[in-house]
């Protein structure tokens, strides 16, 4: 007669599942990206999910799911089922600034998801038109300084890195930029380069084109250290120590997938964003690769959450 323990009867069932979540990936991977096609997260994403699939042997697939600032996309990410199978892009936009403009969210950046990695830093870039007097950020204080309010800066919309970071030049150099909000990067950089708008933070790779096509200045980036990508532009914090605004992204899961799949992904995301091809590829478009434990990620989401929070406030910012 062969006796069961209750131990053993209640264990029996997980060992399959355990089994399958150690031998991750077994299939296709689907991996969202909450933005439209063609931008630089879409671009960023197609790259690291290429050499993730080359690693792996098994596809990861990129998705384009957006709407609503990318809450639509990482909605659906947070009410994938967590077997590994569904992760996605994360970052400051819906887990950093969303919560402070949004009086309800569709989840919880806390309680919702598993977070994996960083997988990018983006610095932003300060270009002018270049008919605007100034090449560099003092000239550009002094100029605003003396004609409060006429000076005027695009983003791609309210509540990006690209709208924040000139609210924090604001607040940091004492002077009254006026923000004008566009619908993406895009339409932004065309009313810049015609000259409607007096200058514009955005994401490197777009604008750091149009200044090597001598189309607009470039005056500054907005990380604490030069970009790899241009270490010829100077920092605003070199001029005003302590500004640090960048574009960040994490891979995210959803919340409780297996310990086995989460070890495995981190791995992968290490080796993938170690890869020599990968590195050059990012540093090339201005974007820094950036792997972290998750641990230091899910630290890393909390402290930027609360320190942007006085910023969201300060610039009277609302979902529109």
């Amino acid at each position: 007669m062969i006796h069961i323990t209750r131990r053993a009867a209640l264990a029996a069932p997980m060992l399959p599942f355990a089994a399958r979540a150690q031998a991750w990936p077994t299939q296709a991977v689907r991996y969202i990206n909450p933005y439209p096609p063609g931008g630089p997260t879409d671009t960023l994403s197609r790259r690291l999910c290429l050499k993730l699939s080359e690693l792996s042997g098994q596809q990861f697939v990129v998705e384009n799911r957006s709407g609503a600032g990318g809450n639509v996309g990482v909605d659906a990410i947070a009410k994938s089922r967590p077997d590994g199978y569904t992760i996605g892009l994360g970052g400051i936009a819906t887990h950093a600034v969303s919560p402070h403009m949004l009086a309800t969210m569709p989840f919880d950046v806390a309680r919702d998801f598993t977070y994996v990695s960083g997988m990018w830093q983006l610095p932003n870039l300060l270009a002018v038109h270049p008919d605007v007097p100034v090449r560099n950020i003092a000239e550009l204080i002094a100029l605003a300084r003396a004609r409060p309010g006429e000076l005027t800066f695009a983003s791609a919309g309210p509540g990006t890195t690209l709208h924040l970071a000139g609210e924090v030049f604001n607040m940091m150099a004492g002077v009254r930029l006026t923000h004008v909000p566009y619908r993406g990067s895009a339409p932004a950089q065309l009313d810049l380069v015609a000259g409607r708008v007096s200058m514009m933070f955005d994401n490197m790779p777009g604008t750091l084109t149009l200044s090597r096509q001598g189309r607009v200045r470039p005056i500054a980036v907005t990380s604490a250290a030069r970009s790899p990508a241009a270490p010829e532009i100077p920092t605003i914090a070199e001029t005003l120590p302590g500004f640090d605004v960048v574009s960040w992204t994490c891979m995210v899961a959803p919340a409780g997938i297996p310990a086995p799949v989460l070890e495995r992904l981190s791995a992968l995301m290490r080796a993938a964003l170690s890869a020599d091809d990968l590195r050059a590829s990012y540093l090339e478009l201005g974007a820094n690769p950036w792997f972290t434990t998750p641990e230091d990620i899910a630290d890393y989401q909390r402290r930027a959450m609360a320190a942007l929070g006085p910023v969201v406030r300060a610039a009277g910012l609302r979902a529109e």
